[in-house]
């Protein structure tokens, strides 16, 4: 199928290994939610932000007087685009711009959904994030080959369950790796 890469990560963490120390990613976990042969894009999970969601409907002029959502904290993505927002939700829905990771994950651009979300209502679960990581055709594969990431099957658990501070650690306990025990350093047999 042209476009799309032999080796899909989508619906994947990449997990910042302890030598990564690129600010914009130094212990961060991304869920990869799109890749193919043209490069990959992936919104950051673990990074909170100053901001809530009512910061952002104020913003963006939506009515969430009674919206119990209000309080919610918006992410930091990643270091492109950080002023466009990005809802990670399940279930899936029919919103006006949205891209299925799964059958039931999806991430939302549009404005629709932060609308319902201060209606009280659209999905049962979700992740709001300004910006996203991008990585242009084979930057991913070569990262992964020089050691910054470690990548594996993404679970939602770790996205909607457990804290944001949490989930670097157990993003990698899913591949039975102990992060605290690997050094920050490259090393060379």
């Amino acid at each position: 199928m042209p476009g799309t890469s032999p080796l899909s990560l989508a619906n994947h963490f990449l997990i910042a290994m302890p030598g990564l120390h690129d600010p914009n990613f130094s212990r961060t976990v991304t869920l990869i939610c799109e890749h193919s042969d043209q490069g990959a894009m992936g919104i950051i999970v673990n990074r909170s932000s100053p901001l809530t969601l009512k910061d952002i409907f104020e913003q963006m002029e939506i009515n969430a007087e009674s919206s119990h959502h209000a309080g919610a904290v918006v992410h930091v993505g990643g270091p492109v685009h950080a002023n466009r927002g990005f809802v990670l939700h399940r279930p899936s829905g029919a919103w006006g711009s949205s891209l299925a990771i799964t059958d039931h994950l999806s991430v939302s651009t549009s404005r629709d959904i932060l609308e319902a979300l201060a209606r009280n209502e659209g999905p049962e679960a979700y992740f709001i994030a300004l910006g996203y990581a991008g990585w242009s055709a084979g930057q991913i594969e070569q990262e992964i080959a020089d050691n910054a990431w470690l990548s594996g099957p993404a679970d939602e658990r770790i996205l909607f369950d457990l804290p944001v501070e949490a989930r670097w650690a157990a993003a990698a306990q899913l591949l039975g790796v102990d992060l605290n025990s690997l050094s920050g350093e490259a090393g060379h047999a």
